[in-house]
């Protein structure tokens, strides 16, 4: 038996009741494909969205994130492939029967409704009693803070606000599923911290199934149970946000997550005896058992090594503690973020960014010591593109 917290509001406060779940509000693509023309917007992705999971599909724009949104919703139809919401098969269900609920990028509201109107009027056009909607919209008001709001027209609302009606009109349809295409996208930036953490807790306390899109990967690291990274309509890893970033399953997926994005460097292999040699720009750099025995995976002999800045350390005595990893490069510019300086150094013709504490004394133009963590090295094959081991 599956059971969820569900809000009830008295006149003076807000508290939960257990209600018994019947219908699993579980997502399933098989084989799903999207065709324009001869243009293969989304290929072959089979995913399977578990009950009550914050799923982000993730990728930059033109991946085939929001279609694939929108053939969950029915709002694109399905070239091939089945899409099952709960128990039934919707691949050919028109979107109003589907039983989600989509939460729009511009909100989507009618200007000359109330908040209670734009809130209500799914529910009217569906004959709900009017004591229900009554009831729906004023605790969906409450959990979103909007309470006080519900006789202002939208253009009395701040850009939060309105996104919060937008939010509290999908909330109220009590839907199998949500379906959320970049719905923070128009927020500026404290804004959308905000709205992301308001985000979090509301799917914890409805329990709530949730589809989500953007190429924002703060968003998809803060919130999400697993991330969708997404490319040409290509799935290319399906994880939790740690292992998207730690364990990374190409250099696509590595690069694009990671704010700066993590480092790649360039090189042939050498091997002497069992001791294998990472040589790039004119130097070498001895490589962990576990990436040298992995290399014998490789379609050639060169390597592409991947780093995170803050794996990159430049202090003298972060540098000593690792002797078989340490490269010299040129510092060519100091970044002060006020915590944390970003240090962008030439590693010969190529380039790598360390993370550092704000205290650091290098200074431009300096030519210094540089050493890679080793249990947090990646290796990926240069012609696949594809990781042939992961960090420890």
């Amino acid at each position: 038996m599956n059971w969820v917290l569900e809000s009830r509001t008295t006149e003076h406060s807000l508290y939960f009741i257990l209600r018994e779940r019947v219908t699993l509000a579980s997502v399933l693509l098989e084989h799903v494909s999207k065709k324009y023309g001869q243009v293969e917007a989304v290929h072959d992705v089979t995913l399977n969205v578990e009950d009550q999971e914050f799923l982000i599909l993730l990728g930059p724009s033109g991946c085939g994130k929001t279609t694939t949104l929108r053939m969950v919703a029915g709002l694109e139809d399905v070239t091939s492939g089945a899409i099952h919401i709960g128990s039934r098969d919707v691949s050919h269900v028109p979107p109003k029967d589907r039983d989600i609920a989509m939460v729009f990028q511009n909100y989507a509201l009618y200007p000359h409704m109330t908040v209670f109107e734009n809130m209500a009027f799914g529910l009217k056009l569906r004959k709900v009693p009017r004591a229900e909607i009554d009831r729906r919209v004023k605790e969906a008001a409450e959990i979103l803070g909007i309470g006080t709001l519900l006789e202002r027209k939208p253009k009395e609302l701040s850009g939060g606000q309105r996104q919060r009606v937008a939010l509290g009109r999908a909330i109220v349809r009590e839907p199998l599923a949500f379906l959320m295409d970049e719905p923070l996208s128009n927020l500026d930036a404290k804004l959308r911290t905000q709205t992301r953490v308001e985000l979090k807790r509301l799917h914890q306390r409805l329990g709530a199934t949730i589809i989500y899109v953007t190429h924002d990967q703060t968003e998809a690291m803060t919130m999400g149970t697993r991330i969708v990274v997404m490319k040409d309509g290509v799935v290319q890893q399906v994880d939790t946000p740690d292992g998207i970033y730690h364990r990374p399953a190409n250099q696509f997926v590595a690069t694009f997550v990671g704010t700066p994005a993590m480092n790649l460097l360039r090189g042939e292999l050498t091997r002497q005896g069992t001791t294998v040699s990472f040589v790039a720009e004119g130097q070498s750099m001895t490589l962990p058992t576990r990436i040298a025995q992995a290399a014998s995976a490789l379609t050639g002999n060169t390597l592409a090594l991947g780093i995170r800045p803050e794996d990159v350390h430049v202090s003298p005595e972060a540098v000593s503690r690792f002797p078989d990893t340490q490269i010299r490069a040129v510092v060519r510019l100091i970044e002060p973020m006020g915590h944390e300086n970003m240090v962008y150094l030439d590693y010969g013709n190529q380039s790598l960014i360390a993370r550092t504490a704000n205290d650091w004394l290098g200074t431009v133009g300096e030519t210094i010591a540089c050493a890679l963590d080793p249990a947090r090295l990646h290796a990926f094959d240069a012609a696949t593109e594809k990781s042939i081991s992961a960090s420890a």
